[in-house]
């Protein structure tokens, strides 16, 4: 069976620059390509984006699309591959199945990519993204960019904080027992 890392798009990897719609706004970190190059020698790389932006009317799911194409093509420049990608486009107020933290995007992969979710890992920059790790029987960890700031008193104390995806890289390959990080 396969490891996966469940990544979060907007603040993990990217800059948040709040409803994307256009990939001419996409801004990696610096960090990002190196970082989820070491991860994809490991793991499948999934992202898994909420964006509620598309409910309320602010980006159509062409725009979102478009946006997620264009992550996935520039890390293939750099030699990352993105294995899957899953939107979840409602409001939490919907009480729709496949928003974080709810696993039914990790359970579909999982299904899909014959992903063993107990030695897999979410990361992103808000409580929910470490949920859905933990709620998929795996394991969350959250970094400090992007919304991190703001959303770090809302975490569980137990939590795996790093200060962004080149230390949740680190932590990560750790965990797995990988020691060439």
């Amino acid at each position: 069976m396969n490891k996966a890392v469940f990544l979060d798009r907007d603040g993990t990897i990217i800059e948040d620059v709040g409803n994307l719609g256009d990939p001419a706004g996409v801004e990696f970190y610096p960090d990002s390509f190196e970082a989820l190059r070491r991860l994809g020698e490991h793991f499948l790389l999934i992202l898994v984006t909420n964006q509620r932006c598309i409910a309320d009317g602010l980006v159509s799911r062409e725009q979102v699309d478009a946006v997620n194409d264009f992550v996935v093509a520039r890390l293939a420049e750099e030699g990352v591959r993105i294995t899957d990608v899953y939107v979840c486009p409602h409001k939490r107020s919907e009480g729709c199945q496949c928003i974080k933290p709810n696993t039914y995007f990790a359970d579909k992969a999982a299904e899909r990519h014959d992903i063993n979710l107990r030695q897999s890992f979410a990361v992103g920059d808000h409580p929910h993204d470490v949920q859905l790790g933990l709620n998929a029987g795996g394991k969350g960890v959250y970094v400090m960019t992007g919304h991190g700031v703001k959303h770090f008193p809302e975490l569980a104390p137990d939590t795996v904080v790093t200060d962004g995806i080149t230390q949740a890289a680190d932590y990560i390959l750790k965990s797995a027992g990988i020691t060439s990080v």
